[in-house]
């Protein structure tokens, strides 16, 4: 008797209910990781080769900004802009780097004296993006992304 009831004691420790396994199907784990994914951050910028070298995301960053505004900023000075007054203004451009690596100039913040006086002035900043050298994209885990940024350009004209 002693034999049955352990017996019996056993059964019920290891019921179906104790060892009932939770099954997680493959959406819900994909919700739960597209909750804890940061959209808004990549694990690599969209580069130029010569910022290859260098190893820091921030740092990576910074060259490829430079290595975009100095491309702008040379192309504008070849193009020896005749004005009347003397221009100091800020254009914040607004671009999209395509998973493919291409750059396109989406939206411009330009003020209205600068309009004034330099009247193609945006069709000279998408003019200068033709002749950029080969991008690479950002990526994401591994993956080539689509991203967006902002960037400023001091305009200084006397």
């Amino acid at each position: 008797m002693k034999l049955f009831s352990v017996f019996i004691l056993v059964i019920m420790l290891t019921s179906c209910e104790y060892f009932n396994v939770k099954k997680t199907s493959s959406q819900a784990i994909l919700k739960e990781e597209l909750q804890t994914f940061n959209w808004n951050d990549v694990d690599e910028y969209p580069s130029f080769s010569v910022c290859d070298s260098i190893s820091l995301k921030e740092d990576r960053k910074g060259c490829f900004q430079s290595v975009l505004t100095l491309h702008i900023w040379e192309f504008l000075k070849q193009k020896e802009l005749v004005v009347s007054k003397d221009i100091r203004d800020t254009i914040l451009l607004q671009f999209q780097v395509s998973k493919e690596g291409n750059l396109f100039l989406m939206d411009t913040k330009i003020d209205s004296l600068t309009t004034q006086e330099i009247p193609n002035i945006k069709s000279l900043l998408n003019e200068s993006l033709d002749s950029l050298p080969k991008l690479f994209p950002a990526i994401k885990r591994g993956q080539q992304v689509t991203t967006e940024f902002n960037l400023p350009i001091i305009i200084n004209v006397n």
